[in-house]
Protein backbone atom coordinates (compact mmCIF):
# COMPACT_ATOMS: atom_id res chain seq x y z
CA UNK A 1 0.00 0.00 0.00
CA UNK A 2 1.11 3.73 -1.00
CA UNK A 3 2.29 5.45 2.17
CA UNK A 4 1.04 9.09 2.23
CA UNK A 5 1.68 11.68 4.78
CA UNK A 6 -0.64 14.04 6.13
CA UNK A 7 -0.09 17.31 7.13
CA UNK A 8 -0.14 20.61 6.31
CA UNK A 9 -0.03 21.86 2.51
CA UNK A 10 3.17 23.69 1.57
CA UNK A 11 2.51 27.99 1.57
CA UNK A 12 2.54 29.75 -1.40
CA UNK A 13 1.28 26.47 -3.76
CA UNK A 14 1.50 28.24 -7.72
CA UNK A 15 -1.64 26.16 -8.47
CA UNK A 16 -4.82 27.17 -7.35
CA UNK A 17 -8.62 25.47 -6.92
CA UNK A 18 -10.44 25.72 -10.06
CA UNK A 19 -14.27 25.87 -9.35
CA UNK A 20 -14.53 26.03 -13.46
CA UNK A 21 -12.91 22.98 -14.28
CA UNK A 22 -14.95 20.93 -10.89
CA UNK A 23 -18.25 22.64 -12.66
CA UNK A 24 -17.75 20.07 -15.76
CA UNK A 25 -17.89 17.13 -13.24
CA UNK A 26 -20.70 15.84 -11.00
CA UNK A 27 -20.39 17.15 -6.96
CA UNK A 28 -17.40 15.57 -5.08
CA UNK A 29 -14.71 16.57 -7.82
CA UNK A 30 -11.83 18.35 -6.60
CA UNK A 31 -9.78 20.37 -9.84
CA UNK A 32 -6.99 22.73 -9.59
CA UNK A 33 -5.07 24.60 -11.95
CA UNK A 34 -1.94 26.08 -13.38
CA UNK A 35 -1.84 29.23 -15.54
CA UNK A 36 2.25 29.48 -15.90
CA UNK A 37 4.72 27.00 -16.58
CA UNK A 38 5.78 24.29 -13.61
CA UNK A 39 8.57 24.91 -11.91
CA UNK A 40 11.01 21.66 -12.74
CA UNK A 41 12.36 22.18 -9.22
CA UNK A 42 9.00 21.38 -7.12
CA UNK A 43 9.10 17.98 -8.32
CA UNK A 44 9.25 15.40 -5.88
CA UNK A 45 12.43 13.33 -6.98
CA UNK A 46 10.06 10.18 -7.73
CA UNK A 47 8.26 12.49 -10.36
CA UNK A 48 11.20 14.13 -11.58
CA UNK A 49 12.38 10.20 -12.91
CA UNK A 50 9.61 10.64 -15.29
CA UNK A 51 11.28 13.08 -17.32
CA UNK A 52 15.03 12.79 -16.36
CA UNK A 53 15.70 12.90 -20.25
CA UNK A 54 12.82 15.26 -21.19
CA UNK A 55 13.63 18.43 -23.13
CA UNK A 56 12.99 21.61 -21.14
CA UNK A 57 9.26 22.39 -22.45
CA UNK A 58 8.57 18.62 -21.65
CA UNK A 59 9.89 18.72 -18.09
CA UNK A 60 8.05 22.09 -17.36
CA UNK A 61 4.46 21.14 -18.70
CA UNK A 62 5.06 17.43 -16.61
CA UNK A 63 5.82 19.79 -13.61
CA UNK A 64 2.89 21.70 -13.96
CA UNK A 65 0.56 19.37 -13.95
CA UNK A 66 1.84 17.21 -11.04
CA UNK A 67 1.67 20.64 -9.03
CA UNK A 68 -2.09 20.98 -9.90
CA UNK A 69 -2.29 16.94 -8.89
CA UNK A 70 -0.77 17.51 -5.47
CA UNK A 71 -3.07 20.71 -5.12
CA UNK A 72 -6.29 18.79 -5.70
CA UNK A 73 -4.54 15.90 -3.17
CA UNK A 74 -4.40 18.57 -0.48
CA UNK A 75 -8.31 18.87 -0.70
CA UNK A 76 -8.33 14.90 0.39
CA UNK A 77 -5.88 15.78 3.28
CA UNK A 78 -3.29 14.42 1.23
CA UNK A 79 0.52 16.18 1.31
CA UNK A 80 3.72 15.64 -0.09
CA UNK A 81 2.40 12.79 -1.97
CA UNK A 82 4.52 12.03 -5.59
CA UNK A 83 2.53 11.25 -8.10
CA UNK A 84 4.52 9.36 -9.93
CA UNK A 85 4.33 7.93 -13.66
CA UNK A 86 3.55 3.66 -14.38
CA UNK A 87 5.23 2.08 -17.13
CA UNK A 88 2.36 3.52 -19.39
CA UNK A 89 3.38 6.96 -18.52
CA UNK A 90 -0.17 7.15 -16.50
CA UNK A 91 -0.32 8.83 -13.18
CA UNK A 92 -0.12 6.56 -9.96
CA UNK A 93 -2.65 8.17 -7.82
CA UNK A 94 -3.95 7.05 -3.93
CA UNK A 95 -5.79 4.09 -3.93
CA UNK A 96 -8.78 5.57 -3.00
CA UNK A 97 -8.96 7.97 -5.57
CA UNK A 98 -9.00 8.18 -9.51
CA UNK A 99 -7.68 11.64 -11.80
CA UNK A 100 -6.36 13.38 -14.27
CA UNK A 101 -4.45 15.70 -16.10
CA UNK A 102 -4.34 18.07 -19.40
CA UNK A 103 -2.21 20.77 -20.06
CA UNK A 104 -1.69 22.92 -23.36
CA UNK A 105 -0.47 25.76 -24.24
CA UNK A 106 -1.52 28.47 -21.50
CA UNK A 107 -3.09 26.35 -19.37
CA UNK A 108 -2.71 23.20 -17.06
CA UNK A 109 -5.24 20.90 -15.20
CA UNK A 110 -5.75 18.22 -12.87
CA UNK A 111 -9.22 16.52 -11.34
CA UNK A 112 -9.30 14.20 -8.75
CA UNK A 113 -12.48 12.23 -7.20
CA UNK A 114 -12.61 9.17 -4.68
CA UNK A 115 -13.91 5.64 -6.11
CA UNK A 116 -17.19 5.86 -4.13
CA UNK A 117 -18.52 8.84 -6.11
CA UNK A 118 -16.76 8.11 -9.73
CA UNK A 119 -14.98 4.91 -11.05
CA UNK A 120 -13.01 6.45 -13.60
CA UNK A 121 -12.34 10.23 -15.02
CA UNK A 122 -11.05 12.16 -17.93
CA UNK A 123 -10.32 15.52 -18.42
CA UNK A 124 -8.27 17.88 -21.77
CA UNK A 125 -8.09 21.02 -22.56
CA UNK A 126 -7.47 22.04 -25.94
CA UNK A 127 -6.52 25.79 -27.83
CA UNK A 128 -9.97 26.40 -29.73
CA UNK A 129 -7.50 27.05 -33.40
CA UNK A 130 -5.53 24.53 -32.59
CA UNK A 131 -6.88 21.78 -34.89
CA UNK A 132 -6.00 22.25 -37.88
CA UNK A 133 -8.22 21.17 -41.31
CA UNK A 134 -5.69 18.93 -42.68
CA UNK A 135 -6.28 16.76 -39.47
CA UNK A 136 -9.87 16.28 -39.52
CA UNK A 137 -9.68 12.76 -41.40
CA UNK A 138 -7.04 11.51 -38.91
CA UNK A 139 -9.76 12.46 -35.78
CA UNK A 140 -12.90 12.58 -37.27
CA UNK A 141 -15.40 9.59 -38.11
CA UNK A 142 -17.37 10.44 -41.38
CA UNK A 143 -20.62 11.36 -39.36
CA UNK A 144 -18.22 14.34 -37.34
CA UNK A 145 -16.08 15.31 -40.64
CA UNK A 146 -19.82 16.07 -42.25
CA UNK A 147 -20.93 17.87 -38.93
CA UNK A 148 -17.37 20.26 -39.31
CA UNK A 149 -18.22 20.61 -43.18
CA UNK A 150 -21.99 21.94 -41.84
CA UNK A 151 -20.73 24.78 -40.09
CA UNK A 152 -19.61 28.32 -40.49
CA UNK A 153 -16.87 28.74 -37.96
CA UNK A 154 -15.65 24.88 -37.69
CA UNK A 155 -12.36 25.14 -36.28
CA UNK A 156 -13.89 24.91 -32.37
CA UNK A 157 -16.06 22.18 -32.75
CA UNK A 158 -12.82 20.45 -34.58
CA UNK A 159 -10.79 20.92 -31.47
CA UNK A 160 -14.34 19.79 -29.40
CA UNK A 161 -13.75 16.40 -30.91
CA UNK A 162 -10.78 16.15 -30.65
CA UNK A 163 -10.55 17.20 -26.50
CA UNK A 164 -13.96 14.68 -26.22
CA UNK A 165 -11.40 11.91 -27.51
CA UNK A 166 -8.45 12.42 -25.59
CA UNK A 167 -10.77 12.43 -22.12
CA UNK A 168 -12.49 9.28 -23.12
CA UNK A 169 -9.07 7.62 -23.87
CA UNK A 170 -7.69 9.06 -20.36
CA UNK A 171 -11.17 7.72 -18.17
CA UNK A 172 -11.07 4.56 -19.72
CA UNK A 173 -7.81 3.51 -20.18
CA UNK A 174 -6.75 2.46 -16.33
CA UNK A 175 -10.28 0.79 -16.10
CA UNK A 176 -9.95 -0.79 -19.68
CA UNK A 177 -6.50 -1.22 -20.34
CA UNK A 178 -6.55 -0.98 -24.05
CA UNK A 179 -5.58 2.06 -26.59
CA UNK A 180 -8.16 3.66 -28.26
CA UNK A 181 -7.70 4.99 -31.76
CA UNK A 182 -9.78 8.10 -32.93
CA UNK A 183 -11.92 6.45 -35.05
CA UNK A 184 -13.30 4.24 -32.33
CA UNK A 185 -15.62 6.81 -31.00
CA UNK A 186 -18.26 8.94 -32.16
CA UNK A 187 -18.74 12.68 -30.47
CA UNK A 188 -21.94 14.17 -30.95
CA UNK A 189 -22.79 17.81 -29.28
CA UNK A 190 -26.31 18.43 -29.22
CA UNK A 191 -26.32 21.51 -27.32
CA UNK A 192 -23.74 23.00 -29.72
CA UNK A 193 -22.82 26.33 -30.03
CA UNK A 194 -23.79 26.98 -26.88
CA UNK A 195 -20.37 27.86 -24.90
CA UNK A 196 -21.05 24.67 -22.53
CA UNK A 197 -22.76 21.62 -22.55
CA UNK A 198 -23.36 17.73 -22.76
CA UNK A 199 -21.78 15.41 -24.97
CA UNK A 200 -23.22 12.23 -26.84
CA UNK A 201 -20.14 9.13 -26.83
CA UNK A 202 -20.53 6.53 -28.94
CA UNK A 203 -18.23 3.57 -29.95
CA UNK A 204 -17.63 2.52 -33.80
CA UNK A 205 -16.81 -0.91 -32.36
CA UNK A 206 -18.07 -2.97 -29.14
CA UNK A 207 -15.94 -1.14 -26.28
CA UNK A 208 -18.51 -2.25 -23.50
CA UNK A 209 -17.64 0.85 -20.56
CA UNK A 210 -18.52 3.54 -22.86
CA UNK A 211 -22.18 2.73 -22.68
CA UNK A 212 -21.84 4.47 -19.45
CA UNK A 213 -19.59 7.65 -19.72
CA UNK A 214 -21.16 11.34 -19.04
CA UNK A 215 -19.73 13.78 -21.25
CA UNK A 216 -19.42 17.80 -20.63
CA UNK A 217 -17.88 20.70 -22.53
CA UNK A 218 -16.98 24.43 -21.83
CA UNK A 219 -15.53 27.17 -24.43
CA UNK A 220 -13.61 29.71 -22.27
CA UNK A 221 -11.20 32.22 -23.55
CA UNK A 222 -9.16 30.72 -26.25
CA UNK A 223 -9.61 26.84 -24.76
CA UNK A 224 -12.19 24.06 -25.50
CA UNK A 225 -12.02 21.75 -22.36
CA UNK A 226 -14.06 18.56 -21.98
CA UNK A 227 -14.97 16.14 -19.28
CA UNK A 228 -15.70 12.09 -19.42
CA UNK A 229 -16.65 10.28 -15.91
CA UNK A 230 -17.63 7.27 -15.53
CA UNK A 231 -20.30 6.98 -12.21
CA UNK A 232 -19.52 4.33 -10.09
CA UNK A 233 -21.28 1.15 -8.96
CA UNK A 234 -23.57 1.07 -6.09
CA UNK A 235 -21.65 0.56 -3.20
CA UNK A 236 -18.73 1.30 -4.40
CA UNK A 237 -15.72 1.85 -1.73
Amino acid sequence: MTTMTMKMSRPGHPATLSAAFASLFPAGVVAAELRTPGDPSLLEPEEALAVAHAVPGRVQEFAAGRLCARRALAEFGIVDFPVRAGRDRQPIWPEFLVGSVTHTQGICAAVLAARTRLAAIGVDTEVAVAVKRELWARICVAAELAWLESLEIAAPAAALIFSAKEAVYKCLYPLWGARLNFHDVRVTAPDWPCSQGVLHIAPTRPIAPLAAVRATYRLHEEFVSTAVFLPAEPGAG
